[in-house]
């Protein structure tokens, strides 16, 4: 017999599972790669789903599974980075170029992790202060601080 909690996480992921998926790209840049770690996040959730204290802490439980899932897969590949197939078609097609973010994602990709992580689940992923700090495993005040550091960092680049 299912309890509540477990129909809340189902429910939860089957109806985030773009947004993991999102995040899960902006730190591995493959298609393929980020879908692994989306899965072996689930897969992990689900073994551990017994951890989880009540409703409201499923959002940022399972976005630390997905964050930690993801640090440990570039950790394993020591950062290569492949290109997905649709991206070396478009390349390679002879399309126009498009430099529309370029200056972001560039900057993105050359912040440290720990700056980068928090730009991404705040903006990106839409997440509050407190659900960045508990993913992170961070305080509150240490997830601003780092906030600003970043923001600054970017504004730095991008200038």
């Amino acid at each position: 017999m299912k309890s509540k909690l477990d129909h809340y996480f189902i429910q939860f992921v089957t109806e985030n599972k773009e947004d993991f998926y999102r995040l899960a790209y902006s730190y591995v840049k493959n298609s393929e790669d980020a879908l692994d770690i989306v899965q072996d996040s689930i897969k992990k959730a689900i073994l551990a789903k017994d951890t989880i204290r009540d409703a409201q802490s499923v959002k940022s439980w399972f976005y630390r599974i997905v964050v930690n899932t993801s640090l440990d897969f570039l950790r394993k590949r020591k950062r290569v980075t492949f290109v997905d197939e649709e991206a070396l078609d478009y390349y390679s097609s002879g399309k126009e170029d498009s430099y529309k973010h370029l200056d972001l994602e560039k900057s993105l990709e050359e912040l440290p992790m720990k700056y980068r992580s928090v730009i991404v689940l705040r903006f990106f992923e839409d997440l509050k202060i407190e659900e960045v700090a508990e993913v992170l495993g961070e305080k509150e005040s240490t997830v601003k601080t780092r906030l600003y550091r970043a923001l600054d960092m970017l504004r730095i680049k991008l200038k």
